[in-house]
């Protein structure tokens, strides 16, 4: 049981997390800064994939050369907004498989409710990353994850952008197996489960929906 959250201070990630925070940024530049720094956090995420040795012919000799072990690596971003998160990870790892569940949250309950469910055929062995921008009341992100640990993968990670101290422990109540990523963990939950001082609504940011 490791409950562990990474929180990833590089100070690039840091400044464009401060530049998406502003009110002001538009949802070309926030989309574009959501991009940077996914593929950033994507380095860090996957630090410790298992790799093996293969033979392979440089122009000059052969060597034992460490490639990635296993069956392809799996993003299973919670939509909508963890799409845009899974965009840039795949420039990063191109050969990733892609699943996805569509989760909304209960404007009352704040619990969420799944309306879309779709993963690789095989799934076990399998190194999966599930991926949303904010881990808020963690309610959809523990669902999410319990979702994905039926297909019985061989490890799961949790990343996401921002993080607040009520959704860590609520996620790690049901997950304590599952680490945490995230470039920050923000000061608390407003009375309408919205992260403090966070950057908004990311959805609505990304897609210019309001």
């Amino acid at each position: 049981m490791t409950s562990e959250v990474t929180v990833i201070d590089h100070p690039l990630i840091q400044h464009k997390l401060s530049l998406m925070r502003k009110k002001d940024t538009s949802t070309a530049s926030f989309r574009r800064l959501m991009g940077e720094i996914a593929m950033l956090l994507g380095y860090e995420v996957t630090r410790d994939l298992p790799l093996t040795y293969n033979e392979i012919e440089t122009p000059l000799t052969s060597m034992q050369a460490p490639m990635l072990e296993g069956k392809k690596l799996v993003f299973v971003p919670i939509l909508r907004a963890g799409i845009s998160l899974v965009e840039a990870l795949l420039d990063l790892i191109p050969s990733a498989r892609v699943g996805h569940i569509g989760l909304y949250r209960d404007p009352e309950t704040l619990e969420p409710v799944e309306y879309y469910f779709k993963l690789p055929e095989i799934m076990d062995g399998r190194d999966v990353i599930v991926v949303d921008p904010m881990l808020a009341t963690g309610h959809s992100a523990a669902a999410a994850v319990s979702r994905v640990k039926e297909t019985n993968p061989r490890s799961v990670k949790f990343l996401c952008l921002l993080a607040a101290p009520e959704g860590i422990r609520n996620f790690h109540a049901v997950h304590p197996d599952v680490p945490v990523f995230t470039a920050a963990v923000d000061s608390h939950l407003n009375d309408h489960g919205y992260i403090v001082p966070g950057l908004g609504d990311a959805g609505d940011r990304l897609y210019g929906t309001k």
